[in-house]
């Protein structure tokens, strides 16, 4: 009997087991609750694929485009446009502002007056030095004029007409060019430079062809004459006797050429 009381007492905590473990199931799916160890002070995990510097890295992108967005509403205001303008200057700081734009106008007038004043003197020394050159060109054509009269009238005219645009061409050489327009001059397009590397790989794609074809031909020249003289040495040694042997003399004869020749 004793026996029979302890397994039905087992079979009873079975099923007692069996209802508990359905109500915490039950209770589970109902709050989805994530378990959390108690160890972890943080969030985040590397294991779980997420850092502490992932999280915060995340809060700040938000706070970011927060104030991006913020930035664009004020832009696409139509009073935040005319924030600064004169009329809307706050009443304590007025002459803060007014005093910062005229600083900023009387800086801007200045830097434009020193520019001007800086051409205007380059002028002024292009100017005096083409002066200079116009006129040493006229005391040069008031002598050729002179000696023009004195050999005679009519030749004075034509010699004037011809020597008009010589004249013109010294003028233009003998006017001084400045340092940036020399350069200018000297630079090449990007057409040019272009052009030239273009020409540059032409010339040396037509070298490497003359080279090949001339080694070409050499060596074709070279394994013809080792050919005929291949075939030179066959036909001597293949002779034969009468009698179908082969002719030992002319093969003598032929090693002692091949011995006495020179070079060999």
């Amino acid at each position: 009997m004793a026996s029979k009381d302890k397994t039905l007492h087992k079979k009873v905590k079975v099923k007692t087991d069996t209802s508990e473990t359905t109500k915490h199931k039950a209770q589970g799916v109902k709050k989805k609750r994530k378990w959390i160890p108690e160890h972890k002070m943080f969030k985040g995990s590397l294991k779980e694929g997420q850092g502490f510097a992932f999280k915060r890295k995340q809060k700040i992108k938000h706070d970011y485009n927060k104030l991006l967005h913020k930035e664009r509403k004020k832009k696409n205001q139509p009073e935040s446009k005319n924030l600064y303008t004169e009329e809307r200057y706050p009443e304590h700081l007025r002459h803060l502002y007014v005093a910062e734009a005229e600083k900023l106008k009387d800086e801007a007038w200045t830097h434009r007056l020193n520019r001007s004043k800086q051409r205007m003197r380059a002028h002024e020394g292009a100017e005096d030095e083409g002066e200079n050159a116009d006129e040493d060109a006229a005391a040069v054509c008031q002598r050729d004029s002179a000696d023009a009269e004195a050999s005679g009238g009519s030749e004075l005219a034509d010699s004037v007409a011809g020597n008009q645009e010589p004249a013109a061409a010294s003028l233009k050489e003998s006017l001084p060019i400045s340092n940036r327009m020399r350069r200018k001059q000297l630079k090449k397009t990007s057409y040019e430079r272009t052009k030239e590397a273009f020409e540059m790989a032409r010339e040396k794609r037509r070298r490497k062809k003359e080279e090949y074809l001339k080694n070409k031909q050499q060596r074709e020249e070279a394994i013809q004459r080792y050919k005929k003289k291949k075939m030179e040495s066959f036909q001597i040694l293949s002779k034969k006797t009468k009698k179908g042997q082969p002719n030992l003399n002319l093969q003598m004869e032929y090693l002692l050429q091949k011995i006495q020749r020179p070079g060999k």
